[in-house]
């Protein structure tokens, strides 16, 4: 295991608190939840990289992902919905409301265009007993199926590029799990893939081409990536900042986009935008399409 201090090369700064980076044709997507706008870095050459808002999402924006037809799906974790977002604005794709306890998370768009959602499964500022949860299928036609799986607050997720496996960081047991994707899009039951070391979070993640998961740890300041048998291969310590989600990205697809910044109440980073994304490059590049 490769054990390293960093904080990456600044990518772009000012923003609130940026989550659920993707990589999408050719560019870095993500959401500003303080700001509840969804963004695309723009980074010509000779011009300093900049933040451009693209949509608008009412409720907290974070999980994004794309429909086959090319067609932006964003999640509203607040109003626990989906939507599609495009030129005209931001419509409504699937409802959750009646399907999920609690508010939204994270969400993975599989190349057939089942998205699979997370959510945190109880109220913990309302103080309701904690309880696990599934994942929910929303499929290309917006209708909503809750899976099977005992997620304790699940939270990043991702799809193998085979498409045959769902990985999600299951955030208060600092725990990385595997559900099989069957035939009709349905998810099988969760097995362990990896555990992080005590005192963490498991919060966004990304896959590399050997299926390897690299995971960001906002409560332990720090970034880890598991082999796709559970071994930790390489773990980064932060120091003092956050690392929230990650993405591979850039023209090989070997650069390791982090969004970092204090986790603190929406108000105070929309007021007081710390938020920032950086950049680390490594040998493995991304999975799946670019």
């Amino acid at each position: 295991m490769t054990a390293q201090q960093g904080t990456g090369r600044l990518v772009v700064s000012g923003i609130g608190f940026a989550e659920g980076p993707r990589w999408h044709e050719g560019a870095l997507w993500f959401s500003d939840m303080a700001r509840e706008r969804i963004c695309r870095l723009v980074d010509e050459p000779g011009a300093p990289a900049r933040a451009e808002d693209v949509g608008i999402i009412p409720g907290t924006p974070s999980g994004l992902g794309w429909l086959p037809d090319g067609t932006l799906l964003a999640v509203s974790m607040h109003r626990r919905t989906v939507y599609r977002v495009d030129a005209d604005g931001a419509r409504l794709h699937a409802d959750l409301r009646r399907t999920v306890p609690a508010d939204l998370n994270d969400m993975v768009v599989a190349p057939n265009g089942n998205a699979y959602v997370t959510g945190f499964g109880y109220d913990a500022a309302a103080g309701e007993k904690r309880q696990a949860t599934g994942v929910c299928l929303v499929r290309p036609d917006g209708s909503v199926e809750l899976q099977q799986g005992e997620l304790w607050r699940p939270n990043g997720v991702a799809v193998t590029a085979d498409g045959r496996r769902l990985v999600v960081a299951e955030t208060r047991l600092h725990r990385i799990s595997v559900q099989d994707i069957a035939a009709d899009g349905t998810l099988g039951e969760r097995r362990d893939l990896a555990h992080l070391p005590s005192g963490t979070w498991a919060d966004g993640v990304c896959l590399d081409a050997e299926d390897a998961v690299w995971v960001a740890d906002p409560k332990g300041h720090g970034v880890f990536r598991f082999l796709a048998d559970g071994t930790l291969d390489r773990q980064i310590d932060f120091g003092m900042d956050s690392p929230v989600a990650c993405v591979l990205g850039g023209p090989e697809r070997r650069t390791l986009y982090l969004t970092v910044g204090p986790v603190r109440p929406m108000h105070e980073a929309r007021t007081d935008p710390q938020g920032r994304i950086v950049a680390i490059d490594v040998d493995v590049p991304g999975a799946g399409r670019p």
